[in-house]
């Protein structure tokens, strides 16, 4: 009698083992366009960066004139092995498109439907045609404002927040000498002589950066905010203990009186709070300098209006206000290498993925940053605020 098995003759022969079949690198087709957003000066990727990517076997095409702003001839790119284009259609006609700001209603017809766009996406500054525009030509974007890694850290956001710190504190040293009107005071601490008082309005990274500055020139510095959080993780954080209070009137207002600098760095879901009231900036110093970082969101200094680079300031009850709402763009050598940095690696990743479409099924961070798929609106604020269908990206690449 024989006994019954499931398994054939042939299934029981040795078998030949499947050995995984190696990933397909991509080849990666990027244009930089040269940036006209009004006074952007930044470049996405610098020479460096574009060499880096050269040698994976990737192609790059740059506008002429891109890096001019930050310092980077067309020589260097064409050195680092890119194109250099004198023809804009040219560029957006890549497979991927890289620029700092979002692009324009017709920078966004130059491009091939399905392009891959990567760049800011600055949603209080948008409007629906320009979602319209996107959806008609199948675009995929990406906002490196909303890439957030792994951390929950969206590190280009923290990292031109970073810059934007610093720099208010720079600024403000610039605008308080005599000769911009300023009231003859020298940020810092000098023997002999009282320093200089500097108020920050936010514990974030701004009001970080802004505070390590100020210190390392010798400044008194007091930091307010209604987070005890950020307070305190601002306290371990920086080299000496520092004077913070949560945001109470009449504490706010004594300080104000009596400060040299007041730099605002206080973000709100949708609009910066306005703390700092036109009675409180009547009873500051004449010569007073106010740097209102949070200008991109309202500002937090009522008296505040947005002014540009080639005309920062404007004085109103005798105090100096510098209201530019993109302080990175000031600086544009250092922001492009702080993008160039962060964007690098993970474009390196998307070709070791084999692509995009792969790239971002196994990189949580790119679909946070994603806010068009294949002209499917995938953002559930940009939805929200622009009363737009949505549907969830994690529903569309299974």
């Amino acid at each position: 009698m024989s006994l019954y098995s499931p398994f054939s003759k042939e299934d029981l022969m040795p078998q030949p083992e499947m050995l995984e079949i190696q990933k397909q690198k991509g080849e990666l087709f990027i244009g930089l366009p040269k940036e006209t957003h009004f006074e952007e000066k930044r470049i996405s990727l610098t020479p460096d960066a574009v060499s880096a990517l050269v040698a994976h076997g990737h192609r790059i095409v740059v506008e002429t004139g891109a890096g001019e702003n930050s310092n980077y001839a067309d020589k260097e790119y064409s050195e680092a092995g890119a194109k250099i284009s004198y023809d804009v259609k040219e560029v957006f006609g890549c497979n991927i498109i890289l620029k700092v700001e979002p692009p324009s209603i017709n920078e966004i017809e130059m491009m091939n439907p399905q392009t891959i766009l990567i760049s800011a996406l600055q949603l209080k500054t948008q409007n629906k045609k320009y979602f319209e525009a996107l959806a008609k030509k199948r675009i995929t974007a990406v906002a490196f404002d909303y890439i957030k890694d792994e951390h929950g850290v969206y590190p280009i956001v923290k990292s031109l927040s970073e810059i934007a710190g610093t720099a208010s504190i720079l600024i403000a040293s610039e605008l308080m000498n005599s000769i911009n009107e300023g009231n003859g005071l020298l940020l810092g601490n000098i023997g002999g002589v009282p320093p200089t008082s500097v108020v920050i309005l936010g514990a974030g990274t701004v009001g970080e950066f802004a505070a390590r500055s100020a210190i390392g020139l010798g400044a008194r510095v007091k930091v307010f905010d209604n987070s005890l959080t950020k307070l305190r993780t601002l306290q371990h954080r920086l080299p000496s203990p520092i004077y913070t209070s949560t945001i109470q009137p009449k504490t706010l207002a004594k300080a104000l009186m009596r400060c040299d600098v007041a730099v605002g760095a206080i973000r709100g879901k949708d609009r910066s709070p306005v703390v700092v009231t036109e009675s409180m900036i009547e009873k500051m110093k004449d010569g007073a300098v106010i740097v209102d970082v949070s200008i991109d969101r309202g500002g937090c200094f009522e008296t505040s209006n947005i002014t540009t680079h080639s005309k920062p300031t404007f004085t109103e009850h005798g105090v100096i206000h510098y209201c530019v709402p993109n302080i990175p763009s000031r600086y544009s050598r250092t922001a492009s290498v702080s993008i160039s940095n962060i964007l690098t690696p993970y474009l390196l990743s998307i070709a070791e993925e084999g692509g995009f479409e792969n790239a971002m099924r196994y990189d949580k961070s790119l679909r946070n940053g994603m806010y068009f798929y294949h002209g499917i609106l995938t953002n559930k604020t940009v939805a929200d605020w622009f009363s737009l269908p949505f549907r969830d990206i994690n529903l569309l690449i299974i």
